[in-house]
């Protein structure tokens, strides 16, 4: 198995290497923006653990990323109004996989509305702060 590159994109941003749009952190995940939403509020749950995806994650590590991401599948579903959500998560370039740190993707959802095409379009920083805040409010209730 590709051993784990400390220097893809996810782990810059945990080192502070690089900004994003912080929505929840805890001991062991991190959950940031996708800065290319396919549906407004979609958001990436990381665990901070290095693991390339979920074939080398220690199951611990990938308990914790679950946990999160059923807790911010809730949340978002809550700050959009949404009527369901999408969860994604990609393992290796075969599979989907293109930063190579596991991320689960949690996108809300709403009837009729399809998700645009992935890593299709860059969102505006206004949008991805307005979105932000939503998220952070419905995370304080």
């Amino acid at each position: 198995m590709t051993p784990y590159d400390d220097q893809n994109i996810f782990a810059k941003i945990m080192r502070g290497e690089l900004p994003c749009e912080k929505l929840y952190e805890d001991d062991d995940t991190l959950v940031i923006m996708d800065i290319m939403p396919r549906a407004p509020g979609h958001c990436l749950v990381l665990p901070k653990a290095p693991a390339r995806n979920i074939l080398d994650i220690d199951p611990d590590s990938l308990c914790a990323v679950a946990v999160t991401a059923q807790k911010m599948a809730r949340i978002v579903m809550k700050a959009f109004k949404a009527n369901g959500v999408t969860i994604q998560q990609f393992n290796e370039s075969a599979g989907g996989q293109v930063v190579f740190h596991l991320h689960v993707h949690i996108i809300p959802r709403h009837d009729g509305i399809p998700m645009t095409p992935p890593a299709s379009q860059m969102e505006k920083t206004e949008v991805l702060k307005e979105n932000a805040e939503k998220i952070r409010a419905a995370l304080a209730e």
